[in-house]
Formats: structure tokens, sequence, C-alpha cells
């Protein structure tokens, strides 16, 4: 039997020149996908590739099979969107990995980076993320409230830049308002904060705004929500164009 092997790769946010090389190599090579739905509804077709599709909130099951198709000598991709590592199935993979079938562990498994939400919509609006910031996922599905509540603080009280994974579903609906008052209280009013959605993709949506200006009704799970550090800054621009908005690398009163 052919050895297996299991690739696990990210997309991007959308927009399909954002797909690395290295993942549609990984991709065009593999003789199986194992993926959510719509994310293997958006890889390149394969003649006599099998898709294996799944349901959202089955990370850890779309894992196991991952790795028992890879066991039997398949060549198997498993597909994320944004980068596989961040908030997505690189983690799930190896999670399976320790606690299944010991032989799955003589597989090699490799992770091809890819262009995470957060930097495709830091991209859009200039340099957000140019000082130092921290990414958190406001989902409750796998760790509870208090645990999220209580990094969101320190990272605001820490005058991180924030970018918001995860932010509201339809059973999730509060988190996202209750982020943006704590944010709003500890880093003030004016700070520049960003709302992107579905970026590179048909739909995409940019709106960059004061914080207390944020509506979480205007938000989806297609949405990556960025919070400025107070020393993030905007740069005004003439009617009908929206500002630039970057963190400068410096920190304190002088350059």
């Amino acid at each position: 039997m052919n050895q297996g092997r299991l690739t696990v790769v990210g997309l991007g946010p959308g927009d399909p020149r954002w797909l690395t090389p290295a993942t549609a190599e990984a991709l065009s090579a593999a003789t199986d996908l194992v993926g959510y739905g719509p994310y293997l509804a958006r890889a390149p077709e394969v003649p006599d590739q099998r898709r294996h599709a799944s349901d959202n909130r089955v990370e850890v099951e779309r894992a196991r099979l991952a790795l028992e198709l890879a066991a039997q000598g398949r060549r198997v991709a498993v597909v994320s969107g944004g980068d596989p590592g961040v908030f997505a199935m690189a983690a799930a993979v190896f999670e399976a990995l320790e606690t299944g079938d010991p032989a799955w562990r003589k597989l090699e498994v490799r992770v091809e980076p890819g262009v995470t939400a957060m930097l495709a919509a830091a991209a859009r609006v200039g340099a957000p993320l140019g000082g130092d910031f921290c990414a958190l996922s406001l989902s409750d599905n796998l760790k509870p409230w208090d645990v999220i509540e209580a990094r969101l603080r320190a990272a605001l009280g820490a005058d991180f830049v924030l970018a918001l994974y995860n932010p509201i579903s339809s059973t999730r609906p509060w988190q996202l308002r209750t982020a943006l008052t704590i944010a709003a209280k500890i880093r003030g009013p004016n700070t520049p904060t960003i709302f992107a959605r579905a970026v590179g993709r048909p739909d995409e949506r940019i709106a960059v705004l004061d914080l207390a200006d944020a509506d979480p009704s205007t938000a989806d799970m297609a949405t990556l929500v960025i919070i400025g550090a107070s020393t993030t800054r905007r740069i005004e621009r003439e009617a009908g164009h929206a500002p630039y908005i970057y963190t400068p690398r410096f920190y304190g009163a002088g350059r």
C-alpha cells in the first residue's frame, strides 16, 4: 500500500489570487479533499478527486476522517478558509492525532500557511496591525465566556490592537455588543474600528468608524472586527474616500 499523507491547507479569505502556490499544489495532488462544504466548493476542481463535505461544527470528526483516509494510503488535503492554523482545522487535526489511533502518528502531516482574515482586512484599510496586536475569537462554543472576557480585558488593558474573529452568529447574538461596550469603556469611544465582511469575495463590505458608532447588528460570522490601540491613527482623505488607518511602529510620545 502506498504511504498516505495529510496536508492541512487554507484557501485564504476569498480572493482566488490569495491562494498560495504551495496550497494549490497540495490541492491538485490530493486524492481526497475533506472540509466544510462551502470551503470545498471554493477549491479548484480536479478530475477523479473525492470530496468529503461536512457541517461546520464537526471539526474533530472531520479530522478523524481525514486521518483514516490517509492511513488507507490516500493523499488527503483538509481544507480551511483563511490560514488553517488560525482558529481553523490544523489544531483539530492535531487534536485528533493526539487522541486517536497510535498508528496515525506514523503519517506525514503538513500544514501549509494561508492568508488569514485579519491580514486581508488590515490590507484593505492601511496598516492597523503595524504595532503589537492580538487575535481573539469571541465564540464561546469551545471556551466559556468568562475566559473570553478576561482575555479581552487583558488585551485591551495592554493596549494591543484587537482582531476579533467569530464575532457573532444567530446562536450567539450578544457577545459582540458586550465586547464593544467593554472596549469603548477601556479604549475610548473615538478609537478607530474596522468591520470587514467577506474580504476578497463579491459581497465584500468594509466599514471604518469610531468605536462608539460600531453597530453589532451589521456583523455576522463572515465579519472580522479590528479595534485600534490608543496609538492607532486615522488619515482623513477627500470626500468619498475612506480614511487610511494605521498603527505606528513606535510606541509613546516620540518617533
